[in-house]
């Protein structure tokens, strides 16, 4: 292999993570509701992926089992984006983020539960500590008082639907490529999401500049270009390095939030998040077998 090769993968992940770390920031510079939102990111990445899928030799879609699994994970994953980018809307974009990404969490729960995989010390070390550094964020009189930012509460929601995306997809991605699966997804996401929107009667159309290139950025730079550079990297990078790296995803946010939407960071998110981080990086080297889906950090 050629010896750039390494240092354009880790470039590529570099601009990856710094791409997926605006995505809360686009959220909020839209202020549209969340399931508009939602429809628009995967309506624009997926009219960019679609020409790119032309040009491989190979144009021929799945078997039927397949794209029930993708349909279903396409579903689940509209689901995601809508309660996430509802999420945003309702706490700070750091908080969400960090919230957001404990999916690999429930990954591995429900790899144990559904494929009977073994979870080594690291998991469950992982799993205490994500869970302190959720405590802490979310606040102890909040658990005193049951009254939590509902903000807060949605994000752990779109982590578990992700979580959820990533296992009913896990077949899939193993019979088919990576660019027809996350194009089939984009696609089923952008149907299901609009007489969603449309039901709720949420303004469609009719935005303003700033909206508008806040939507079509959604689209482009964290959904597009993010999975596109995140998904190079991997072809020449550990998967276990990748999701390391994957971690600065929050930080990006949290540096971005403060330069552009002017929130302030708690000493709470700040105690909470590093714990978070510190779990998560340990819940992704969980494994004791190679049978569940890899879990590395949410691309948010």
């Amino acid at each position: 292999m050629d010896d750039k090769v390494p240092k354009k993968a880790y470039l590529a992940l570099a601009v990856g993570v710094l791409c997926i770390g605006t995505s809360a920031i686009f959220v909020k510079l839209a202020s549209t509701p969340g399931t508009v939102s939602a429809f628009y990111r995967m309506f624009f990445a997926g009219m960019a992926l679609f020409p790119i899928r032309l040009t491989q030799n190979n144009l021929s879609l799945p078997s039927g089992k397949v794209l029930r699994l993708i349909a279903l994970g396409g579903l689940v994953y509209a689901a995601n984006l809508a309660v996430w980018n509802t999420a945003i809307l309702l706490t700070s974009a750091a908080a969400a983020t960090l919230l957001s990404n404990n999916s690999p969490l429930w990954v591995g729960l429900g790899a144990m539960l559904i494929f009977r995989e073994k979870l080594s010390l690291k998991y469950w070390l992982g799993l205490l500590i994500a869970l302190g550094g959720m405590f802490i964020i979310l606040g102890g009189n909040a658990f005193q008082e049951l009254q939590f930012n509902p903000g807060d509460l949605l994000a752990i929601v779109a982590s578990v639907l992700y979580a959820a995306y990533m296992l009913i997809t896990q077949k899939a991605r193993a019979r088919t490529d990576t660019l027809t699966l996350n194009l089939l997804t984009m696609l089923t996401s952008t149907i299901v999401l609009l007489p969603v929107v449309l039901f709720f009667g949420h303004q469609f159309t009719g935005f303003n500049t700033r909206t508008w290139m806040a939507l079509l950025g959604l689209g482009l730079i964290p959904q597009f270009l993010g999975w596109l550079v995140i998904n190079y990297a991997m072809g020449y990078l550990p998967a276990a390095r990748v999701s390391v790296i994957l971690l600065g995803q929050p930080v990006v946010t949290a540096i971005l939030g403060i330069v552009l939407l002017q929130e302030a960071l708690s000493p709470a998110t700040i105690t909470g998040g590093i714990m978070v981080m510190i779990g998560i990086y340990l819940v992704n080297q969980r494994t004791k077998t190679k049978s569940a889906p890899d879990a590395y950090t949410k691309p948010a």
